[in-house]
């Protein structure tokens, strides 16, 4: 009974809103406008302290603001941690590599007072920053390269994209610019390759196929909500996705708010613009013609065939797919086109079949003044009339934003622990005047990212040790360690144990760039994908050892050794890594084809550059941990040598704290 009057009740206020209405504007209370994320930003000013050692410690705004939070909870930071663990700290930091034994030894031999100075500039030079800090940005908007669901088809190009984001970061773009291109490069221009490649953003949600039917309305419905809603997730982060199906139940977005940014995407269509000269797509076409010829008449086979005919004939389409030439190169982008844009209604329950009232394009309400109208969908520019309001230099959301992804990636939480959800659900801000500070820096700065990291890294609150005198009381008081009283420990990345393995075997190729690489897996995973043919391995045995951000990402397949170390779901926006500890991951460890591989190249690199067992467990300890081992440690490992063999021991480096964590 319940069930058919919530029904009758749906019904009836869907006739109501039914026709050619247009939904109200509506109305944001004070108390609605009043949440600190929806505020302008302050001008933080720095506190001042009166003391010979506070003043010492908070030589930076940054550190001044930390040690005022420290002082009110009666804590204080804890000493500067030593030249080596800083070192190895840094450089998995920007580099998500460790430091290698040359760059150690420079830098404790370095006795000049701009000693970090030039280790800090000389890791954000490197095209090695690019890929680490590309790579956070790429789990934020949950860059893969296949759709997804149940086909997972490929997406051949995408890897430009991963590309343009680490030559982005490199260059070190402005953040706004940044946004501008990847929301609405081919509006800015169409003609140039990079901007198209930056919009591929917006094709970046995974993709449900329907028979190989994109255009029905549910695929439309599903594409412009994976558009729409990573907007809100990385850019202003706000749950945008939660009033879909109706007002957010938090926050002050309304349903028919998130239609109306849902509007700025209406025309946007997926777009391969093609690479290959006239002469080659002829060629292409006169190979492909005669097999998409019959892949037609199979197609048209299909509507009329029972059941045990459909199973045949789409095994049959499946194998004339599967001979079609290889794919011509082109960029993964999309274009606007205002005359084939979707209509735009408030749709109940997310549901594209029950329309409501229509709706215009035009921004986030609550941030915006009431009277602000609505723009129609043949608007020219649509995405770039959104990315030009996202980075306006006032808008409250997007500066904090992007200040907070950087404080979160150099500390391991954010100000706001909570980076794609600034709402009410999120949590507050720790350091409210510091972001701000932050933010309003950011901004200052051009929007640039490395003066920045720079300001963060030569502070003091950065270079804390990760162990505390006040240890004890400290944690009883923030056991979160919130306010920073020491630097919180950590492991490593799933890619950046991968890599750091590579690295100290001696095995890692650096090459940059370029398609992705597919490694070898076991059997029973790839006969788990639609097609086994999807996991054609790379031939080149050098390729498979590349970093791991050059590896496919592939959304049904993820490697067992990434995914056992927490590498993200691709489905979805991954804001912060998890730091899960369970039993695979030392079975993985120990018994892992991977790491029992990296295991003999790190005795054969220790066999050909040290002579004696102390030199090689001592350069096995630099490499793994970035410091000489200890005398116990040494003796320790040279009673296991005197027993077991070097592989054995290599395989134990590989298993130590010291390596899997960075202090």
């Amino acid at each position: 009974m319940k069930r058919t009057l919530v029904a009758f009740s749906t019904a009836l206020s869907l006739l109501a809103a039914s026709g050619d209405a247009v939904a109200p504007l509506g109305k944001y209370t004070p108390a609605e406008r009043r949440h600190w994320s929806f505020q302008p930003r302050k001008d933080a000013t720095p506190p001042t302290f009166t003391e010979a050692a506070d003043q010492k410690w908070a030589k930076s705004p940054i550190d001044a603001f930390v040690l005022q939070g420290l002082k009110k909870a009666e804590l204080a930071p804890a000493p500067q941690a030593d030249r080596a663990t800083l070192l190895r700290r840094v450089t998995f930091d920007l580099h998500g590599l460790p430091p290698t034994p040359d760059e150690l030894k420079a830098f404790l031999n370095d006795k000049s007072s701009t000693a970090w100075e030039k280790v800090v500039d000389r890791l954000l030079d490197s095209p090695r920053y690019g890929e680490q800090w590309g790579r956070h940005w790429l789990d934020v908007v949950r860059f893969a390269e296949t759709d997804g669901f149940e086909y997972d088809t490929h997406r051949n190009d995408a890897w430009r994209f991963r590309d343009y984001v680490f030559h982005s970061f490199n260059t070190d773009k402005p953040y706004n610019q940044f946004i501008k291109e990847q929301l609405a490069g081919d509006e800015i221009n169409p003609r140039n390759e990079t901007l198209r490649v930056a919009s591929g953003y917006n094709r970046l949600g995974p993709l449900r196929k329907n028979a190989g039917n994109q255009e029905v309305a549910s695929s439309r419905n599903e594409v412009l909500m994976e558009m729409t809603n990573i907007v809100g997730a990385s850019v202003l982060g706000v749950t945008l996705g939660c009033a879909r199906c109706h007002d957010h139940k938090f926050d002050p977005i309304r349903h028919s708010d998130y239609y109306r940014m849902q509007a700025y995407f209406a025309g946007t269509l997926p777009q391969d613009v093609p690479l290959a000269t006239p002469q080659q797509q002829e060629a292409w076409q006169t190979q492909a013609e005669p097999i998409e010829k019959e892949m037609k008449d199979v197609k048209g086979r299909l509507k009329t065939a029972d059941d045990a005919e459909k199973m045949l004939l789409q095994l049959k389409l499946e194998e004339l797919q599967d001979k079609l030439p290889a794919p011509l190169p082109a960029l993964y982008s999309v274009e606007s086109d205002p005359s084939k844009a979707t209509p735009m209604h408030v749709l109940a329950r997310g549901d594209y079949q029950n329309k409501g009232d229509k709706v215009g394009m035009r921004p986030l309400g609550v941030l915006i003044p009431e009277e602000t109208p609505e723009l129609p969908l043949d608007t020219a520019q649509p995405r770039l009339r959104l990315a030009e309001w996202t980075t306006e230099a006032d808008n409250p959301l997007t500066a904090r934003v992007a200040a907070n992804r950087i404080w979160l990636y150099h500390f391991g939480r954010g100000i706001v622990a909570t980076p794609n959800d600034f709402g009410r659900m999120g949590m507050r801000p720790t350091h409210p005047e510091l972001l701000d500070y932050l933010a309003n820096q950011l901004v200052a700065d051009g929007w640039r990212w490395k003066p920045m990291h720079k300001a963060i890294l030569m502070s003091n609150a950065y270079r804390q040790s990760s162990q505390s005198p006040i240890e004890a009381r400290a944690a009883e008081k923030d056991p979160d360690n919130k306010l920073l009283w020491k630097f919180s420990r950590r492991r490593m990345d799933a890619e950046e144990l991968r890599d750091a393995s590579l690295q100290i075997a001696g095995k890692l190729n650096v090459k940059a760039g370029g398609p992705s690489v597919i490694v070898p897996v076991e059997d029973e995973l790839v006969h788990l994908l639609y097609k086994p043919s999807q996991w054609a391995v790379t031939k080149d045995p050098t390729e498979h050892d590349r970093r791991s951000v050059y590896l496919l990402q592939k959304r049904n397949l993820r490697l067992p050794f990434m995914e056992v170390f927490d590498s993200p779901d691709l489905q979805i926006s991954c804001p912060t890594r998890e730091q899960s500890t369970h039993a695979p991951q030392a079975l993985e460890l120990l018994n892992g084809d991977f790491s029992n591989e990296m295991a003999e190249a790190l005795a054969a690199r220790l066999r050909a550059e040290a002579k004696t067992d102390t030199e090689k467990i001592d350069l096995a300890y630099v490499l793994a941990t970035g410091k000489p081992p200890t005398a116990a440690e040494r003796t320790v490992a040279q009673n296991f040598l005197a027993q077991g063999s070097l592989r054995e021991f290599s395989l134990a480096v590989l298993n130590l704290n010291a390596f899997l964590y960075v202090n």
